[in-house]
């Protein structure tokens, strides 16, 4: 009998962008911008970063257990009670909270083929069946992921907005496809981005947490630009959320994060300056594509869904060299694809100066889908 567990060999492990300075460290290169992790391009929240100074000098402790202050603001923010609140370091390990809290031998979950991998992952990892059901025009089949549910099925992730195509399911379809749903199997809805989702049939789900079985995973690490700190949440039903802190390990969230987080929340210009700025660089870059007959997808986040018609891994290669980081989609099997984060207007020209710059040598322009 071997060591490892045979089941983990076939996993592949998840592949983070690069960083900038391992980009400008390998290739000898200065000013290296980072489109590739859909992160705040302003930075963190100023006001998290003043209380971040306040909370070094007591590092020699632990941190609280429950992020007590925390989850009591941020319940008066949503205006839930603070029994559906648990936090995880990041929401990716809440995604595996809640996997190892409803596990059983022999179970399924459902997601979507082109979608955060940490589903995948996480599901294969904790023994879970994967069940991965096509895209329809890039956004969630909910009906089809409903015809595909079984006895097996005990949870759905659906990632709204989505990543990486940046499409959302509107309030109808997910009311429509929460009818008739078993009572014994969780959706989890996956919101990093629903700060940036404007538009108004976007769902508004947190007045449904104690009527369906429904939990919402949030982060601050998009719109709050807490990314390096690892700090998100779950609103969920307080039966659901008290078996998940049975799961948590202790001190899963550091106390700089914890009072990152909490500054944050009151952080409402900050909050507004980002929304802006993705607002306007958004309509900056579907501009630049089309002239560059490059084809993108409409997106409710803070990146792009784009597609060219070279390799994108070749274009991943030559924009590195030009101090360009972006993500290509060969994870998902669509080697003309790539996610671009939505950067600084500098950062979006110098982005929109290299492809035009590399259009000269390879034929970038996509074609309509």
């Amino acid at each position: 009998m071997g060591l490892i567990r045979k089941d983990i060999k076939n996993i592949e492990a998840y592949k983070p962008g690069k960083p900038i300075e391992e980009v400008e460290r390998e290739l000898g290169i200065k000013g290296a911008i980072k489109l590739a992790s859909n992160e705040n391009a302003l930075g963190p929240s100023p006001k998290a970063l003043q209380a971040v100074k306040k909370a070094l000098a007591c590092l020699n402790r632990y941190p609280e257990g429950t992020c007590f202050y925390l989850k009591n603001k941020l319940a008066r923010f949503l205006g839930v009670p603070e029994p559906n609140l648990i936090f995880g370091n990041g929401s990716d390990e809440l995604i595996d909270i809640i996997l190892k809290t409803i596990k059983e031998p022999g179970a399924e979950i459902i997601t979507s083929e082109v979608t955060f991998v940490e589903y995948k992952i996480c599901g294969a990892i904790n023994g879970f069946v994967v069940k991965t059901i096509p895209m329809r025009n890039f956004t969630y089949d909910l009906t089809a992921i409903k015809k595909a549910i079984s006895p097996r099925t005990k949870a759905i992730f659906i990632a709204n907005p989505n990543n990486p195509t940046g499409t959302y399911v509107n309030s109808n379809q997910v009311t429509s496809f929460l009818e008739g749903i078993p009572k014994d199997i969780l959706v989890v809805f996956d919101e990093a981005y629903f700060e940036y989702a404007a538009d108004k049939d976007f769902p508004k789900l947190v007045r449904l947490i104690n009527k369906k079985n429904i939990a919402i995973l949030r982060t601050f690490s998009k719109i709050y630009g807490l990314a390096g700190l690892r700090v998100g949440y779950m609103i969920a039903n307080s039966s659901l959320v008290a078996y998940a802190q049975r799961v948590r390990q202790p001190f899963n969230v550091n106390s700089l994060a914890q009072a990152a987080a909490a500054a944050a929340l009151d952080d409402k210009a900050f909050v507004k300056l980002s929304k802006n700025l993705i607002k306007n660089e958004k309509k900056f870059l579907y501009d630049a594509f089309t002239e560059l007959g490059i084809w993108f997808k409409k997106s409710a986040a803070n990146f792009i869904f784009i597609r060219m018609n070279a390799d994108t891994r070749k274009i991943f290669q030559e924009l590195l060299k030009r101090g360009v980081i972006i993500r290509e989609m060969n994870c998902y099997n669509m080697p003309n694809y790539a996610r671009i984060t939505i950067g600084t207007r500098q950062e979006n020209i110098k982005l929109i100066k290299e492809l035009k710059e590399l259009e000269k040598v390879i034929n970038i322009r996509g074609v309509d889908q």
